[in-house]
């Protein structure tokens, strides 16, 4: 594969595939402004994105790195997850070499958007890959009169061998709020997070970084600018009660997603804030 950035089209969508000379890999979709695929050096691809994801120009994808904005879950009067993952982004810059390669993602309000969500705004979503490296950062601008709140995430779907056999590290000591529990607030106590049923958790204010640990590979996952940090695994039953993941699905991802959920970031007129979430294949 050629180093640099390559335009395509992706099952009809446009997209953008990312490579350096190493052999790193990925795979950015222009609808959404999410990517779909990270291949560190080596060849084994670290995302999950569902064989039963719907690339029809409207439907949510299934899998990869999902933006959730300017709402996180159902936590507002908005669709699930806000509208940025069913827009289209225009790329604002692009640049790299035989060890790099960056692109930014732009997205700002137009008609459509203020119907539901009545602000100005300007977003942009960078992704850079080196080595054995994602780095994606996320920044929204109040480019409005008045003030806008919002939440967000990286809603990020890990590809695991079997998440059962998977461990997660470094949630010791915080506290969470467990949806599968009335959204009752707990503190975990545990020193690896087992995935053993429906996980759907919201790990508040984390402050140092998770380690995916399967096998004979590990995954760092660090954010910056992100208070919160989201577990989800649906489970044997969900699983099957989404129309666009296979029956098994839940055996093969894990979502750890960087978030700001909790508590709604506020933006005055001119304002701006930003969060990362970095990937490093271990």
């Amino acid at each position: 594969m050629t180093a640099g950035i390559e335009r395509i089209d992706f099952r009809g969508t446009p997209a953008l595939r990312l490579a350096t000379r190493n052999g790193a890999s990925a795979l950015v979709s222009l609808f959404g402004g999410q990517v779909l695929s990270w291949t560190p050096p080596g060849g084994a691809e670290r995302l999950y994105l569902s064989p039963d994801a719907v690339f029809d120009g409207e439907t949510p994808i299934r899998g990869g790195i999902p933006v959730c904005f300017p709402q996180f879950a159902d936590l507002g009067t908005l669709p699930a997850h806000g509208f940025a993952r069913t827009r289209n982004w225009s790329v604002v810059t692009e640049r790299g070499s035989k060890d790099y390669a960056l692109v930014t993602l732009g997205l700002t309000d137009d008609e459509a958007t203020r119907v539901l969500w009545p602000h100005a705004f300007s977003a942009e979503l960078s992704i850079l890959l080196e080595e054995s490296r994602l780095d994606l950062e996320f920044e929204v601008t109040n480019t409005g009169d008045g003030d806008l709140e919002f939440t967000a995430a990286l809603h990020t779907y890990l590809s695991v061998r079997e998440v059962e056999e998977s461990r997660l590290e470094g949630l010791h000591g915080f506290s969470f709020r467990d949806k599968t529990d009335a959204n009752r607030i707990k503190r975990d106590s545990g020193d690896v997070l087992l995935i053993e049923g429906e996980t759907d958790r919201v790990y508040h204010d984390v402050q140092r970084p998770v380690l995916l640990r399967e096998y004979d590979r590990s995954l760092g996952i660090n954010a910056d600018g992100f208070p919160d940090v989201v577990v989800w695994n649906p489970w044997i039953e969900r699983s099957a009660a989404i129309a666009d993941l296979p029956d098994d699905a839940f055996r093969h991802m894990l979502c750890v997603e960087a978030a700001a959920a909790r508590q709604p970031v506020r933006l005055a007129p001119g304002e701006s804030w930003w969060g990362r979430q970095t990937l490093v294949a271990l």
